[in-house]
């Protein structure tokens, strides 16, 4: 029924130009669409994210989007962090801490947050 349709992520903020800034300026996604100061459609490689203004925005405690980035994980973190972004560390059991990428065997993923505390991550896949 829904498995041939693309998805689009939805995250919510609380200032949409400060979102703006963060999701363009900092991890590099393209404006598609404007909708005035709530709603921003972004392109992240061939898929779409809408970025909202919300009163909720920060809430949700799991993550909100992930990136699947292949081997290129930690040469991304390292870009991330000379751009500000600093990454979140989680005590999870069966986990290693290899600077600021957590190891489940072959699965390596990377956490941080948005400027409203949304969790987003990179995952070696």
């Amino acid at each position: 029924m829904l498995g041939h349709t693309n998805a689009i992520a939805n995250i919510a903020v609380r200032d949409l130009g400060r979102a703006k800034n963060f999701y363009i300026g900092t991890l590099g996604l393209s404006e598609v669409e404007a909708m005035g100061d709530e709603v921003a459609v972004l392109k992240s490689g061939s898929t779409l994210v809408n970025v909202y203004r919300s009163d909720y925005a920060g809430t949700n405690k799991a993550t909100t989007v992930t990136w699947a980035v292949g081997d290129d994980i930690d040469r991304l973190v390292k870009e991330l962090k000379l751009k500000g972004v600093t990454f979140e560390h989680y005590d999870m059991p069966g986990t290693k801490l290899d600077g600021d990428v957590h190891v489940f065997g072959d699965l390596r993923v990377a956490w941080f947050t948005d400027p409203d505390g949304n969790i987003l991550n990179l995952i070696n896949q």
